[in-house]
């Protein structure tokens, strides 16, 4: 015995053609593109640009663009584990086998493994960043917005204006 009024769909609500195309009531979009290798020898690194555009009032700003590198991506990670109430989602691996020498290819420079690498990292912090009690949180503004990382910032929760 079910009741069918406890399953019944809402109605959708009538929407203007401007209203259906408008810019949404709240939106975060976080990207992660045009990855850069750096550096020579065991010193090469890649970073990748962090575009951060939204409406949300928790955000001091509404659209920015910093450079992180993978470790700024551990490091994001390790300080919500510490920090935060939330559960932080994996990072992709560190592909160990790939910095192994007397490889045939470019080992963790190699375009198909930074792309690969981007999209995970694109996926891991638009997570995080979509999670309410993320957004709260001082670390998560400081690596979306601010140029450099102060690793030696007092861990907190975010207050808006």
């Amino acid at each position: 015995m079910t009741d069918d009024r406890m399953t019944q769909r809402l109605a959708p609500k009538d929407q203007t053609l401007q209203e259906a195309y408008d810019v949404p009531a709240n939106f975060l979009e976080i990207d992660v593109c045009n990855p850069e290798t750096h550096g020579i020898a065991n010193k090469r690194y890649t970073d990748y640009e962090i575009r951060l555009k939204t409406n949300l009032p928790i955000f001091r700003v509404q659209e920015c663009s910093v450079r992180r590198r993978y470790s700024d991506f551990e490091w994001l990670r390790s300080e919500l584990e510490k920090e935060s109430k939330i559960i932080v989602p994996a990072l992709p691996g560190k592909a160990i086998k790939r910095l192994l020498p007397f490889r045939g290819d470019d080992g963790i420079f190699e375009e198909d493994f930074i792309e690969e690498r981007r999209q995970g990292i694109e996926g891991f912090v638009n997570k995080i960043a979509g999670h309410p009690l993320a957004q709260n949180e001082k670390c998560l503004h400081m690596f979306l917005t601010e140029p450099m990382i102060d690793k030696n910032y007092v861990p907190g929760k975010v207050r808006t204006h």
